[in-house]
């Protein structure tokens, strides 16, 4: 070879490896973790019981990772019950196989089986978490995610001296599992948990517990990163530290303008970043957190409990006998505090970190939230009136097929859901009245779904109701992508006035809404994520409706295999996005639910797709 060709040789080899280091560089970094889920003895306020845990703690192990790093969990489910796990608030994007929810991207990994997910990190930066994602296993199974910024990057706010993640659980005596399966049969109201735990502990304040609180060492002068995680069954919390301050920075794996406060709000299913600046004398200062209960003051059977960390500084003092107690903490039914947290929620909406609303809007949707109750025969059930305790989406409570609906649709299998979910409730009423008609109360069941065009821009007004005298607040959670919360108020919405009071500048984007109580909430989003649900095998259900965390499950139209024994997901190309594109019946599904886990909120959305250019 001669020298000119050597050097061109050589000047091409160069250039291949920079191409090379700067795609690795954006691809990230790739981790694998291994999960064992295996029932373990925890003892809590004097009760020791068995608790389907992962790798023996609780919570469970914290995933870590750069922005737009890859992670591979091997799970062996050593338990005994089918679960899957979900990643919450990953956008997962062209990764359908790895979501997790049951019955809707894959079947439960059997005791005795092992599954692998892929979860990629695209957009998210900030705090997300993982949690099973079949009935209420998810009480014990769950963990943190942290994404840091990507390597070259920096926060948008002075690099804290550390960080802690901060996960609230709930505690039950009872064998949960058993219980929420009896209910289901029944129609009996879900269960209160006995107490709330902050990183698996109860704290010094509930019975058998002094001693046991979970305790974060700070140094004094020093700014640290608390990275909170509301992984409670059903209940939103207010959380402050005893004569400190916090500033709130991130929600949802998004950032926010940043504002200071005495204390927080947080809902199922929402993360939350905030900046504590260790500022006071040196000594040991109580973090609680206590149930925000919006349903009714005559209703006093919920989780009173004030669940304790301890915020300890380091150095050489004499300590209190016992740690002071955040007097900024709000008493439980304190909605004004809750408004007034929310108020300042807006995003950082910074060059760096944009804001995109959609502006011109193809499609708006009225969706009525609502608590009823499915007749039984002479009132047999255990639910209210004697009948079970359901809930409804514009009065429709879904029913679970007997296969799944994505392989249905798949399949081109007819008879197993409709295409006629309503943009809007059957009949209009008065949402927050003391009464109403008794047809409101029952709702229709059925498994219905919603179609959309691929890249239609969306907004949603949920709007709750106080029908059988059950309001309270209401968060509903999306898979696949965040949305933007462009206004919420209290009431009947009006759609004549309200929209003039939207925020469409710095809204705050989230994967998780709160709808006040008696009130209402909007969002908006774009149907850009094609392939955030994948079709799992025949999967035996219960009829029995029930509901989980919102979801949107977007997916292609593809011919995938079944994933009954957890077989190794296909690999998902460009190419195979091209095929569909061409494709007469390409589309997206998209899942709607509760967090509230009452029965029967659900929805779903076919969505048509002429293209993917993501």
């Amino acid at each position: 070879m001669g020298l000119r060709k050597m050097s061109q040789f050589l000047e091409f080899l160069e250039f291949v490896i920079v191409i090379g280091t700067l795609l690795s560089m954006v691809e990230g970094h790739v981790h694998h973790y291994e999960f064992v889920l295996k029932e373990t003895n925890f003892t809590r306020l004097c009760t020791t019981k068995s608790l389907l845990v992962v790798n023996g703690s609780l919570p469970g192990p914290e995933i870590r990772v750069h922005k737009g790093d890859t992670v591979f969990v091997n799970v062996y489910n050593q338990g005994n019950y089918g679960v899957t796990l979900h990643w919450h608030g990953v956008k997962q994007p062209r990764n359908p196989w790895s979501d997790g929810p049951e019955y809707i991207t894959q079947c439960p990994i059997q005791p005795g089986k092992n599954f692998t997910y892929e979860v990629i990190f695209s957009k998210e930066e900030g705090t997300l978490w993982w949690h099973a994602h079949s009935d209420w296993t998810r009480n014990s199974v769950h963990g943190a995610i942290v994404i840091l910024p990507a390597p070259g990057t920096t926060f948008p706010f002075p690099q804290p001296d550390g960080d802690e993640v901060i996960v609230f659980g709930s505690w039950y005596d009872s064998d949960i599992n058993t219980v929420v399966e009896a209910d289901l049969q029944t129609g009996a109201d879900t269960p209160y948990s006995d107490s709330y735990l902050i990183n698996g502990q109860a704290g010094d304040l509930c019975n058998c517990s002094k001693g046991s609180s979970h305790r974060t060492l700070v140094d004094q002068g020093k700014t640290y990163l608390l990275r909170i995680v509301n992984a409670v069954m059903n209940a939103d919390l207010f959380f402050a530290v005893a004569e400190h301050n916090v500033t709130v920075v991130g929600m949802d794996g998004n950032y926010l303008k940043p504002f200071t406060t005495p204390y927080i709000t947080i809902s199922p299913g929402q993360t939350m970043d905030v900046l504590l600046l260790a500022n006071q004398s040196l000594g040991r200062y109580y973090m609680a957190t206590r149930q925000y209960y919006s349903v009714r003051a005559d209703v006093i059977l919920y989780d009173k409990s004030n669940a304790t960390a301890i915020l300890e500084y380091r150095g050489n003092y004499t300590s209190q006998a016992d740690p002071v107690f955040p007097s900024t903490l709000p008493s439980y039914m304190d909605f004004r505090a809750t408004d007034k947290f929310l108020y300042h929620l807006k995003s950082l909406a910074s060059p760096e970190h944009p804001v995109d609303v959609p502006l011109n809007i193809s499609t708006r949707m009225f969706i009525v939230v609502s608590m009823n109750q499915i007749l039984c025969p002479n009132e047999t059930c255990m639910g209210i009136n004697g009948n079970k305790l359901a809930s409804s989406l514009n009065n429709i409570s879904l029913v679970n097929p007997p296969i799944d609906v994505l392989l249905a649709y798949y399949r081109n299998m007819s008879g197993f859901y409709t295409k006629d979910f309503p943009d809007h409730p059957t009949s209009y009423y008065n949402y927050t009245a003391d009464e109403f008609p008794f047809n409101v109360t029952v709702p229709l069941q059925g498994t219905k779904v919603k179609m959309l065009n691929y890249n239609e821009t969306v907004e949603i007004t949920f709007q709750g109701t106080d029908v059988l005298n059950t309001s309270a607040t209401h968060p509903m959670h999306r898979h696949g992508y965040s949305f933007y919360v462009i206004g919420s108020g209290y009431g009947n919405f009006d759609p004549e006035n309200e929209p003039n009071g939207y925020n469409l500048i710095d809204p705050p984007e989230m994967n998780t809404v709160t709808i006040p109580k008696n009130g209402w909430a909007t969002i908006r989003f774009v149907a850009s994520n094609p392939d955030m649900a994948g079709p799992s095998a025949s999967c035996r259900l219960s009829t029995t409706p029930r509901s989980n965390p919102s979801t949107l499950v977007p997916i292609t139209g593809t011919a995938f295999p079944s994933l009954g024994s957890a077989a190794p997901a296909p690999t998902f190309t460009d190419a195979d996005a091209d095929a569909d594109a061409t494709a007469t019946a390409t589309y997206m599904l998209l899942f709607f639910h509760s967090y509230l886990y009452i029965f029967g909120t659900n929805y779903f959305f076919n969505i048509p797709s002429s293209n993917f250019d993501l």
